[in-house]
């Protein structure tokens, strides 16, 4: 290859340290030595329109047809007119710059085989090392003008353009979309020209009669053109920094060092253009590659046979061409869909090579694994396209998420350990990725050393599980155990009063499921629930706690240990008990005092302390035993005696009676209890020192008993009493009952002879009607009482005044005296024929001095009642019996 070449320049380039190049017009373009020069060996380049390939010698429109379209396919024949290249060179031109390409020998090429189209002689892009790749078209075919459909498709001046070359055809779709697989390679690839120079190539598609192109050669996700100053990575051929920033360094394949395959420095990756198109509607298509400023460092474009498909494709969802092979798992249906769906066109689908019946649709959902062919007919086209597929069926290994544990403090997860927990289905295959669409995926970013994987837990990987070509993914959750940590209190000893304690590790922190295991040693005995954080041990010694947790899958146990000793206390101690008195009255307290213990045991007194105080009704002995801190008792209780003297007893009731004014009441204290041997002295709060004393004293009365031993004080009272009121008095039929109020709430006495004779009862029977008798209410055992004058009235109901002095009148005189009196008697019609009035209170069954006739008659009565103060009213019928 030159180190050097002329070019003509509208600007001249300098080269500065960093591989910058700067344009200067007229000044040649020096080539830095970057490239080796090996010695040539066979496979090292490319065929390009040599023998023995008969496509050398192919015009463009064979090359279109045969090569580009039909990649050798004799069926298949495509509606392609007006195919133009140029510059239009013979094929028997040896400088041409378009041609036919093959591999050859060359062990790892993009394409088998092509079509190329050169911005210098074709043939230079391979066969054997080229001299130097700046052949100038323009000086041979005058092709210097530029292209401005290039121009506009790539974005620069088209004056700036040099050596076009282009292929451009038009074609009739029969299916729905288009496309061809290219790279593009270029000698720019040197020093700093890939910041500068825009060689580039474009693929234009527009219908037949539209004024504007669309280009398909764009890099994914709308990165731009395909250009050398678009593509390119940030570093140069020889090594160094290119000198401008990388422009989309995904879609550049890398430097042609060692050479290997073709004359150019650098190639982009292969790239598919592809375009959505209507079937049956005529499109008009144009490849162009050209150079950019100068006709020096060639470019090339290199299109693959047979991909410029526009015949019968079988689509998968999204309309997206399946490979030749597809795998089926687990019988999941597969849609099929024909990529020709014109108007007319007849299907006809096949299943290992039979017949489908009902598969004459362009659509075929399959789920049995099998090889699977689908012809056309496109109406005008006696030549049925037709498309095959290879479905291969396989299963798909049952999965289950799982949770993969390390022991705290263990960060490096061996993975493999949780493929127990994944599947169980044999002869599988586990790979592991950081997340799941790489697993789904089954890409290479997967995780290196699956044996060794540091995660500080909390974290998601995901295993992809293949068994043939059918694979699931599951996802292993990474933990970190909970940390086990054993912690056992210090427990009070073995004692008298614990003859077992209780190990209590429940201060210690572990995971769920965790297991606990105690060992005694050193004379430990475990007595009950050993494998609990709460043993119950019976002797001292040292007892060790292992808490472990096991996790699956992965058998993975995590564990920690801790010991306890455990001592034993069973000293018994020695008792004593002090009392302040040995004789005491009965009701007295006497305290009692045990030494010697922490807390005592008395055999007959509630109570665990020291000091007890009671009060003892009998001699009683008290034992008591002392209970050491270690809760053992004394080996022998100690004792001592209280003799208990009865108190003195009296009869002295506690209210002893009521006075009046002037009454005189005996107190009686009462004599000792007979048999009880006991002399008892009196002193009352009087100063007597007698059992018994008199007096007329209202209120409470105090006596004190002293026995020699005990002495006990009594008080009664004597109590005012007050004179009864009576308040009501019920006469009927011979017998009167009496109502008092009495203030002094004692019990009363009644008497109505004028307090001759005296009864407790309040109702007097027998008594004779019609008399004045004197009425006495008092409290009993008491001069006070009530008097009252009472008139037994009794109405007699019949009267004859015949002068026999038997019932001759009605006599009102023994109740005329009573407040408010008042008498009338009415005869049967109402009219009143009698009123008692001054000195008159007699009625002789006569009207104004002439007697009545025998009839029935009517009285009333009304006076204020001498009791109650109350109207008294009374009525009745009187019969008289008058001589006719």
């Amino acid at each position: 290859m030159l180190n050097y070449r002329l070019k003509n320049y509208f600007s001249a380039l300098a080269l500065v340290a960093l591989g910058n190049w700067v344009s200067a017009q007229e000044k040649p373009r020096v080539q830095p030595i970057e490239k080796p020069s090996p010695t040539q060996k066979a496979g090292t380049f490319i065929d390009v329109n040599v023998p023995p390939y008969a496509a050398s010698n192919y015009t463009a429109t064979q090359l279109v047809k045969d090569v580009l379209i039909s990649g050798g396919n004799s069926c298949v024949t495509p509606n392609i007119s007006n195919v133009v290249v140029y510059p239009n060179a013979a094929v028997t031109d040896t400088n041409r710059p378009w041609g036919y390409f093959n591999k050859g020998t060359v062990a790892t090429y993009p394409f088998a085989e092509g079509i190329v189209l050169s911005t210098g002689f074709a043939r230079n892009a391979g066969n054997t090392l080229a001299g130097g790749n700046s052949d100038n078209l323009s000086g041979i075919y005058g092709n210097n003008a530029g292209d401005q459909d290039l121009a506009t498709a790539i974005g620069v001046a088209n004056s700036s353009l040099r050596d076009p070359v282009y292929l451009e055809f038009d074609f009739v779709p029969t299916s729905t979309q288009m496309k061809f697989n290219y790279f593009m390679a270029s000698e720019e690839y040197t020093g700093g020209f890939p910041c500068t120079f825009t060689d580039g190539f474009a693929l234009l598609l527009k219908k037949v009669g539209d004024p504007n192109y669309t280009n398909l050669a764009i890099l994914p996700g709308g990165a731009g053109p395909v250009s050398v100053t678009n593509i390119r990575p940030s570093t140069s051929y020889a090594g160094g920094t290119l000198g401008c920033a990388p422009m989309n360094p995904t879609y550049f394949a890398g430097y042609n060092n060692p050479i290997a395959g073709d004359n150019y420095n650098g190639k982009t990756v292969p790239l598919t253009a592809m375009a959505t198109v209507i079937p049956g509607q005529t499109y008009h298509i144009k490849m162009v590659i050209a150079d950019y400023s100068d006709t020096a460092y060639d470019s090339a474009v290199f299109l693959e046979a047979g991909s410029f498909n526009i015949g019968v494709q079988i689509l998968g969802p999204g309309g997206v061409a399946l490979p030749p092979t597809v795998n089926m798992c687990d019988n999941t249906p597969q849609t099929l869909t024909a990529s020709i769906q014109t108007a007319g066109t007849t299907y006809q689908w096949y299943y290992n090579n039979q017949i489908i019946p009902t598969g004459t649709g362009p659509t075929i959902t399959v789920n049995q694994p099998g090889d699977y062919k689908l012809e056309v007919t496109v109406p005008g086209n006696p030549c049925p396209s037709s498309a095959t597929i290879t479905i291969v069926g396989g299963t798909s290994p049952a999965v289950q998420d799982t949770t993969l544990y390390n022991c705290a403090g263990n960060n490096m997860f061996n993975l493999t350990l949780a493929q127990p927990g994944v599947t169980s289905v044999p002869n599988t295959a586990f790979t592991y990725y950081l997340n799941q669409a790489d697993a789904l995926a089954g890409n290479n970013n997967f995780i290196a050393n699956p044996l060794a994987f540091n995660s500080p837990g909390n974290q998601a990987v995901y295993v992809q599980v293949k068994s043939g070509f059918c694979s699931k993914v599951a996802k292993i959750d990474l933990k970190i155990s909970d940390p086990i940590t054993v912690n056992i209190a210090q427990p009070a000893p073995i004692s008298c009063t614990n003859s077992t304690v209780v190990l209590n590790a429940t201060a210690s922190t572990y995971p769920a499921g965790s297991v606990f295991s105690w060992v005694a040693s050193a004379g430990g005995t475990i007595y009950a629930n050993p494998n609990t954080l709460t043993p119950t041990v019976s002797s001292a010694g040292t007892y060790t706690l292992t808490i472990s947790r096991n996790y699956q899958p992965g058998d993975t146990t995590c564990s920690a240990t801790a010991a306890v000793n455990v001592t034993a206390d069973l000293i018994k101690p020695i008792t004593q008990v002090t009392t302040n008195k040995l004789k005491i009255c009965k009701g007295e307290p006497v305290t009692l005092t045990a030494t010697g213990g922490v807390t005592y045991n008395w055999t007959t007194i509630a109570g665990s302390g020291a000091v007890q105080t009671i009060s003892p009704s009998v001699t009683t002995t008290f034992v008591v035993y002392a209970i050491g801190a270690n809760g053992c008792q004394s080996l022998n209780p100690a004792t001592v005696k209280v003799e208990v003297v009865q108190p003195p007893v009296s009869a002295l009731p506690a209210i002893s009676g009521q006075i009046c004014t002037g009454d005189q009441l005996t107190l009686d204290a009462g004599a000792p209890p007979a048999g009880s041997n006991q002399v008892y002295t009196y002193l009352w709060d009087s100063g007597e020192t007698t059992q018994t004393i008199t007096t007329g004293v209202v209120g409470p009365h105090t006596v004190t008993i002293d026995n020699g031993t005990c002495t006990k004080s009594f008080t009664t009272q004597v109590v005012q009493a007050v004179p009864p009121t009576i308040k009501s008095i019920e006469f009927n039929n011979h017998v009167l009952s009496l109502w008092a109020y009495n203030p002094s709430n004692g019990p009363l006495q009644y008497s109505i002879d004028g307090g001759f004779t005296w009864q407790d009862s309040n109702v007097f029977t027998n008594v004779q009607n019609n008399v004045k008798i004197i009425i006495k209410v008092k409290v009993k055992n008491t001069s006070c009482e009530s008097t009252l004058e009472y008139f037994t009235f009794n109405m007699n109901n019949v009267i004859t005044p015949n002068g026999d002095g038997q019932n001759d009148v009605v006599d009102f005189t023994g109740i005329s005296f009573y407040k408010d009196f008042s008498a009338a008697i009415f005869d049967r019609y109402g009219k009143e024929v009698f009123k008692t009035g001054p000195n008159k209170t007699v009625w002789d069954g006569k009207f104004q001095t002439r007697s009545l006739p025998s009839a029935t008659y009517w009285y009333k009565i009304n006076y204020e009642d001498p009791a109650s103060k109350e109207m008294t009213n009374k009525s009745g019928w009187i019969m008289l019996k008058n001589r006719e």
